[in-house]
């Protein structure tokens, strides 16, 4: 889809209205993928100044959801939007709540940092390698979905939710290991816990990142592909 379709009415002020939305929809999701960043980089180096920048971040994240949330209703009442419009309205409501979400779990990595390294915990290299994979995996998908939500672009945004399936299999693989070491030596317990946390927050940002794909495809086609598995969603985009 052209992305000029945004800016197509009459009205200059309401072409500038929605394209502050989109553009704030896309500045918040950068404060949200650096989260994810710092927080991993918090985790694996054990650097508490990093995790409570994350954590205030969390903060402005908020604050940002609900700015966006309230333009949106406003221009909701004002304009009584249809079609595209609307469905682009609908969508960024659900994105930014799929981001807020996304800026929780950041904040929990970055509290499980601070609580390893307030108990004196501390992790294997092999750890280190495998909770900062998943997170390049999961920051790789919401970039992605994010530039999907940019340009308009379903083509892209069914492509990245097929990466989660990698993003799955990275978090069992960890599970396993967990598992195995807590085996080993019921000492590892709390620790190999907080590594297990850290990994499903990780597994969970790349479920939102699916869904803004999601929402994406909405916006464009008109279709609702929730709950739809990756094979029924292509045979609806390309049907």
């Amino acid at each position: 889809m052209d992305i000029n379709k945004i800016g197509h009415h009459i009205s200059s002020h309401y072409n500038v209205e929605l394209e502050d939305i989109r553009n704030s929809v896309l500045k918040m999701g950068g404060i949200v993928e650096r989260q994810i960043e710092l927080a991993a980089l918090s985790f694996t180096s054990y650097d508490m100044e990093i995790a409570e920048q994350v954590i205030q971040q969390d903060d402005f994240v908020n604050r940002l959801e609900k700015q966006i949330d309230q333009a949106c209703t406003e221009i909701l009442a004002k304009r009584q939007p249809a079609a595209f419009d609307l469905r682009l309205l609908l969508s960024v409501i659900r994105t930014i709540n799929d981001l807020e979400r996304i800026g929780d779990e950041a904040t929990k990595i970055a509290e499980m940092a601070i609580h390893l390294s307030d108990t004196g915990g501390q992790t294997r290299n092999e750890e280190y390698y495998e909770i900062q994979h998943l997170a390049e995996l999961v920051m790789k998908m919401l970039r992605g979905a994010l530039d999907a939500f940019a340009r308009l672009n379903v083509e892209s945004a069914v492509s990245i939710t097929g990466q989660d399936a990698m993003v799955d299999r990275e978090y069992g693989s960890i599970i396993r290991q967990m598992v195995a070491r807590m085996m080993e030596d019921p000492r590892n317990v709390r620790r190999t816990l907080d590594v297990l946390w850290t990994a499903r927050a990780l597994e969970r940002i790349g479920d939102h990142a699916c869904n803004i794909c999601e929402h994406v495809i909405y916006m464009v086609k008109g279709e609702d592909v929730r709950h739809m598995s990756r094979e029924e969603l292509e045979r609806k985009i390309q049907g």
